[in-house]
């Protein structure tokens, strides 16, 4: 068994980090609001008051938050990981969604404090990770995936290499912007449904069953029947937050995304609006808004 680091106890990071508890890892875990590590504590984890004191002596480190803010204050902060004192040859794994230019950033950083990284996004969504079925997005050295398996195979069900440090996270990036995309299609055409007349149960009913379905399609559309966009599965604001890192990825790339770029418009339009707590469903309210307005 391992001695694990893992940083940020969200309702991704905090399933992952259950699993490894309960198949005998010995888990310390720091959270930038307390309260959240007491389940953890009560699995059997060790709680750290900061990343620096979570990773004395770790083996493996996994971060998990909110977005590059809180990642450079994780790893490069005063109380950070490098600050810390993990195992020499560590495997450090950033699992966030964070944009392409800062992982590579950091993946050097952490190498040439002499750790062994990888960038591991995942996806799965709060139900992959509670049920040890999330797929994992790799960029790094083979070797070193090969040695972190063990630890990852604890919530990981599906391993994709991808290529060197940062080609994991490119990946989390184009496919959470072709999700963006999918999202406001979607709720353009329930609203182009409803204006025609269409009966709406029947609507639902083909489009989570033809040629259009995906887990995205049907989450949606589930909630837009309901008109539930409180029962959040991934909010508005992260939606825009990812789409945002995938546009700057690709004018890195020299890719130009037009159809993307309306879409992350839109959700953060969501934002402004104070709608970016809300299920990513919410953006019909914004294409509703701008019909009433005639935009």
């Amino acid at each position: 068994m391992a001695r694990i680091a893992f940083l940020g106890l969200g309702t991704m990071g905090r399933e992952m980090a259950r699993h490894l508890c309960d198949d005998g890892h010995a888990v310390t875990v720091f959270n930038r609001t307390p309260e959240r590590t007491r389940a953890l504590v009560e699995a059997g984890a060790r709680c750290a008051p900061t990343p620096a004191a979570a990773v004395a002596q770790a083996e493996v480190i996994i971060a998990i938050v909110a977005d590059e803010a809180a990642s450079r204050q994780i790893w490069l902060g005063e109380e950070g990981v490098l600050k810390g004192r993990p195992q020499p040859g560590a495997i450090a794994i950033e699992s966030s969604t964070l944009p392409h230019r800062w992982v590579v950033t950091l993946g050097e950083a952490v190498a040439a404090a002499g750790l062994r990284f990888l960038d591991c996004p995942v996806t799965g969504g709060p139900d992959g990770a509670r049920d040890r079925r999330l797929t994992l997005l790799l960029g790094g050295d083979e070797a070193v995936i090969a040695a972190a398996r063990p630890v990852l195979a604890s919530y990981g069900q599906r391993f994709l290499h991808f290529g060197p440090v940062g080609a994991g996270t490119a990946y989390k990036l184009i496919v959470n912007l072709m999700g963006a995309v999918q999202a406001a299609a979607l709720a353009e055409g329930w609203l182009t449904a409803e204006r025609a007349g269409l009966p709406l149960s029947v609507v639902a009913e083909a489009l989570t069953s033809g040629a259009v379905a995906s887990p995205l399609v049907c989450s949606h559309v589930d909630r837009l029947k309901r008109e539930a966009h409180d029962d959040v599965y991934f909010a508005a604001r992260w939606r825009h937050k990812d789409a945002c890192y995938g546009l700057d990825l690709a004018a890195t790339a020299g890719q130009p995304v037009p159809v993307a770029t309306v879409a992350a418009d839109l959700f953060g339009r969501c934002v402004s609006l104070g709608l970016g707590e809300q299920n990513s469903s919410i953006v019909i309210e914004v294409l509703r808004r701008m019909q009433h307005r005639g935009e």
